[in-house]
Parts: C-alpha cells; sequence; structure tokens
C-alpha cells in the first residue's frame, strides 16, 4: 500500500513552510552581510574570511554540548526559539546602521551569534524528521526539503542581490530577520506529539559526548562520510572567503549581478532536489553518495576561469552542476545517518557530524583570507577546487563502494 504524500501531511507541511521562509531569508542574509562587510565597510579579503569564520564558528565551540542537550529536551521548542534569536541579531544591522553606528565587530558578533542559534536549530531540525515523519519516509522527506533549501538558493540570491543594490544591503538583512520570525510562527502551529526524554537515564554531559563521538569513530561508513564532507566544506570555506571579493573586484560585477549569477547556479540544486527521488531510485541509495561526487565535482574547475564576458558562463556551469551534486550527496548521507541511528542518539550524532564537518569551514574561512591576501582571489580560488576533488578519496575507500543500496539499520554494521 503507497503511503499518502507527505505534502497532505499537516505537521510535516508546517515544517516545509517553516523551512521555506527560513531558508529564502537566508539565502538573502548570506549574499547581504557579506556584502555589508565588503562594499559598505570596506573589508579586506582577511576581514571577509574572518565574518565567514564567525558564522560557521559556533559548531567548533558548542556543536558537541549541542548535541547532548537536544537528546535532552524537545525539539520543536528548540527549534522556534533559534528561530527568534536570530531574527532578534538580524534586527540589529539595519538598527545600527540607520544610527549611523554598524562596524565589523558587531558583524563578527551578530555572525557568531547567527552561528551558535543555527547550531540548535539544525540538529534539532534533523533529529526532529524521523520521528515527525517516520524513518521508512526519510528520503521522501528530506528530498522535499531539499527543493526547499535548492529553490531558496536559486530565488533567494537574485532578490538578494537586487535588493542589496536597490534598497542597500541591510535593508535586505531587514527582510531576513522577518523571515525568521515568520518560520517560528509556522513551527508553533505543529502539533505533533514528541516523546518527552528520559531524565533518569541522564548521564554526565562529558560521558555523553563520548557517546555521540564513539558512535560516529566506530561506524566504518559515518566515518567515511565525516571525512568526506570535512574536506568538502573545508575547501568551501576557503571559497566562501574570496568569492564575493573574486566576483565583485576581480571580474567587476554589480551587487545585482553577483546576485543573479548564484541565482543561475542554484538552478542546479533546484535540478538535483527534483530528480534525488528518482535517480536514488535508478543508480542506488547507496551508491549515490559517492557516485554524486565523482561525477559533477570536477565541473568546479570552471569557477576559477571566469572572467568578464562570455566566460562567466563558466563560473555559472561549474556551480550549476555543483549544486546538482551536493544535493544527491547531502539527500543520501543523510538519509543513511538518520536511519542507521537510534531514536535517543540522534541528537549527539548529528552533533558530532556538524561538529567535524562544519567545524571545518571557519578553518577554511580564515585559510582562504590568508591565502586570499598572500596569492588573490583566483589562485585562492583553484587551492578550494583541488581540495574539493579530494574530498570523494574516503568514499571510494568505504564499503559504500561495493554497496548498491543502503541496507536497514539493523543490517548495518557499526
Amino acid at each position: 500500500m503507497t503511503s499518502p504524500s507527505l505534502f497532505r501531511h499537516r505537521n510535516f507541511m508546517l515544517l516545509f513552510g517553516a523551512d521555506t521562509i527560513s531558508q529564502v531569508g537566508t539565502q538573502i542574509s548570506m549574499l547581504a552581510l557579506p556584502l555589508v562587510a565588503v562594499l559598505a565597510l570596506k573589508a579586506s579579503e582577511f576581514e571577509t574570511g574572518l565574518l565567514v569564520a564567525a558564522e560557521t564558528a559556533a559548531f567548533l565551540l558548542v556543536g558537541l554540548p549541542a548535541g547532548v542537550w537536544v537528546d535532552r529536551m524537545r525539539r520543536r521548542g528548540i527549534l522556534i526559539t533559534a528561530d527568534l534569536v536570530r531574527g532578534a541579531l538580524l534586527l540589529s544591522v539595519p538598527i545600527a546602521w540607520w544610527l549611523d553606528g554598524l562596524t565589523l565587530p558587531q558583524l563578527y558578533g551578530v555572525a557568531l551569534g547567527m552561528g551558535l542559534a543555527t547550531v540548535f536549530f539544525d540538529i534539532s531540525y534533523q533529529s526532529y524528521l524521523p520521528s515527525l515523519v517516520g524513518r521508512e519516509r526519510l528520503v521522501d522527506g528530506n528530498s522535499k526539503l531539499e527543493i526547499v533549501r535548492t529553490t531558496a538558493g536559486v530565488a533567494g540570491p537574485g532578490v538578494g542581490g537586487l535588493l542589496v543594490q536597490a534598497l542597500t544591503a541591510p535593508v535586505a538583512v531587514l527582510l531576513d530577520a522577518i523571515s525568521f520570525l515568520g518560520s517560528a510562527l509556522f513551527l508553533w502551529r505543529i502539533k505533533a506529539t514528541e516523546q518527552v526524554p528520559d531524565r533518569t537515564a541522564r548521564r554526565s554531559l562529558l560521558k555523553e559526548i563520548g557517546e555521540g563521538l564513539r558512535f560516529v569513530a566506530t561506524h566504518r561508513i559515518l566515518r567515511m562520510i565525516a571525512a568526506c564532507t570535512a574536506t568538502a566544506n573545508f575547501g568551501s570555506g576557503i571559497l566562501a572567503a574570496v568569492e564575493m571579493i573574486f566576483l565583485a573586484r576581480v571580474v567587476g560585477l554589480s551587487p545585482g549581478g553577483i546576485g543573479l549569477l548564484f541565482s543561475v547556479a542554484a538552478l542546479g540544486g533546484l535540478v538535483g532536489a527534483a530528480s534525488v527521488s528518482m535517480v536514488s531510485r535508478r543508480v542506488g541509495t547507496a551508491r549515490i553518495i559517492w557516485l554524486s561526487n565523482l561525477v559533477t565535482n570536477p565541473f568546479m574547475l570552471l569557477v576559477p576561469l571566469a572572467e568578464p564576458g562570455w566566460r562567466m558562463s563558466l563560473f555559472a556551469i561549474g556551480m550549476f552542476m555543483n549544486g546538482i551534486g551536493v544535493v544527491f550527496y547531502n539527500v543520501g548521507q543523510l538519509s543513511f545517518r538518520q536511519s542507521v541511528t537510534p531514536e535517543h542518539m540522534l541528537g549527539r550524532m548529528n552533533a558530532t557530524m556538524r561538529f567535524v564537518v562544519w567545524g571545518t569551514i571557519p578553518l577554511g574561512g580564515l585559510v582562504g583570507g590568508v591565502l586570499g591576501e598572500l596569492f588573490g582571489a583566483r589562485t585562492t580560488l583553484w587551492i578550494s577546487v583541488v581540495l574539493g576533488l579530494l574530498s570523494v578519496v574516503p568514499l571510494l575507500l568505504s564499503p559504500l563502494r561495493t554497496m548498491r543500496d543502503l541496507p536497514p539499520s539493523d543490517q548495518v554494521d557499526a
């Protein structure tokens, strides 16, 4: 018997709506905050790299204990609180700008605070979905939510670039602040029953953190997924530190042009999200995890070749194909992680993975800032692309290479 579509599942649709609002707003601020630094505050390559590092440093600072706290609390409440905190932090940027008091240290503080709230939101969201839709529908649920992320990636940068150009970056950030409040309202309306964590089973914080680390480190597939994603994200951090400077100063694009370029590039993610379920069935739910990287990562070699004129299309093509690969990989590996992890360990598993794979992004941002200062933005882009190509190696050395489909959780050898 075929299960009803998740688009008829009330609680999933509320989560879907919250994620839609939040993701579009986030895409706007991901473009607007760096442009505030680069255009309004005249930030250098290194200062922009620090901003990228501040956005993701929270995964290093509180990523592991956050997983324990998520396993100890109701996850919907954490999601709502995180949205409200992020909205309030972003609201401070346009207020300071209107008062002529906006500074780089404030942007760093906002980025760090946003990162702290995002740590709890992301770990809670990934841990909440299995109980909301059931483990047998994880690939379907993750693929639909990936459509949200990639659609936002298409619309958000284009809208954000035009808003920055027409209304200034701080005003674009204000719209993002409002979006987080809307997301919190949708989450508040979810009425699903959520199991109350057993307080009597609690142990010391360090011991529970250790359990999460040990679960990932001793699982022969999870640890290879972590190694792959950590390497790719380190390269992405390097790229993020210099891509705005490359496009704005080296290539000479306007904010609106940059936004439209990212929107065209993000169409790849939308194509991937729309086709990932079908491709997974045909290629295999395990095979797609490594094959997606092997096929699409080489297209990123086109990105550093971008120049004014027709060669700007090389940047868009490279990012378009990368978007397809990222979606295929993310849906596959996230569904696998959720399916093989016991309910009471989901928070700690997701926190451990986030700590490892997102913790490399701020390091990449710092390294990218230094490399940009020393060698220039274009050479730094080449370095980030090479790291992306190498990221698939751990997957090719893992049992995934010989698997077509992911086994049931009770058949996976941890």
